[in-house]
């Protein structure tokens, strides 16, 4: 198949780009780099069936694709937190570009949702079923409120012009090419583990999160997409383990092995308390389970991280 990445050089496009390719697939990766960047596909690269264009997703010309992965966002609280009005653009005129495209190619459509659309929830795990509890104008509201709009333009597109469209919400993911500088808890965890500075925990570290090693996040993507039936549905992809920050921390100190402090400081503002996927859904239609154990997943997220910090 021809398939289109956008966000394609971001930390799981890139990692959906390489797992399309060793299937054997053409692919062809976008991506703006305003939070991507093209160490991430320098593998691919060297793969003669792999193409990349550096633009936003509002800007995609005509390409012959037949299905499309569209991750193109910044999902960090750094990357949305500095480029607010590019997140809210690429979810809204980008996801329509993007639909554009996919009419016109008569092409599948898979929208990368997030979430964060859940808000901080009342209902425990969050079934596809929540309609969540956002806050419009808090500090996320341009990634909440760009992903909650783009999940209303899939379906309104996809009932008004038919084209063959599914979401997916992404819960807490981590693993190799996820930026160490952007903001979230592991990569920064890791690199404060390797690099013997304090750990910091905003909060009293007792607020939840289940995290997804990216392979396992990569393979429910490609699932939701090829799987007959999926078109029109929503899923969610997650690991529903779920443990506190302070859990997380300490797990990272013991495959890092590392002497480094862990310290508490004050809570950041639209902090999320609690975060556990419900996945019966996925589970049910797609046959898929989050398979990495969270240690060997932390694990080789740290090998990869010793590499790119120059640790011994």
């Amino acid at each position: 198949m021809k398939i289109l990445v956008t966000g394609g050089a971001g930390f799981i496009g890139a990692n959906l780009c390489n797992s399309l390719l060793r299937a054997g697939h053409k692919v062809t990766a976008v991506d703006s780099l305003i939070t991507g960047h093209v160490r991430n596909i320098e593998d691919c690269l060297l793969n003669p069936h792999f193409s990349f264009i550096e633009s936003r997703t509002e800007d995609v010309q005509e390409i012959d694709c037949t299905a499309v992965f569209h991750l193109a966002s910044p999902a960090s609280p750094v990357g949305y937190g500095q480029h607010p009005l590019e997140t809210l653009s690429a979810n809204s005129a980008g996801t329509w570009r993007v639909l554009d495209l996919c009419r016109e190619a008569g092409a599948s459509f898979l929208m990368a949702s997030t979430s964060e659309v859940y808000g901080d929830p009342f209902q425990h795990p969050q079934p596809e079923t929540y309609f969540g509890n956002v806050d419009p104008i808090g500090p996320r509201s341009c990634y909440d409120e760009g992903k909650r709009y783009s999940e209303a333009l899939t379906m309104a597109y996809m009932q008004t012009h038919g084209v063959d469209a599914r979401i997916v919400r992404i819960f807490n993911c981590y693993g190799p090419r996820n930026a160490l500088d952007d903001g979230r808890m592991v990569p920064s965890f890791i690199s404060q583990a390797l690099t013997g500075t304090p750990i910091t925990i905003y909060g009293d570290g007792e607020q939840t999160r289940s995290l997804c090693y990216v392979d396992d996040l990569v393979r429910g993507l490609e699932a939701a997409m090829f799987t007959e039936g999926t078109r029109g549905e929503v899923y969610n992809l997650g690991n529903p383990q779920e443990h506190t920050i302070r859990e997380f921390a300490e797990m990272i100190k013991e495959v890092t092995k590392s002497d480094a402090p862990i310290i508490h400081v004050e809570g950041r503002p639209g902090e999320i308390a609690k975060r556990k996927p419900d996945v019966t859904k996925a589970t049910r239609d797609l046959r898929w389970v989050a398979k990495t154990d969270v240690r060997d997943g932390l694990l080789a997220t740290a090998t990869w991280a010793r590499t790119q910090l120059g640790c011994s």
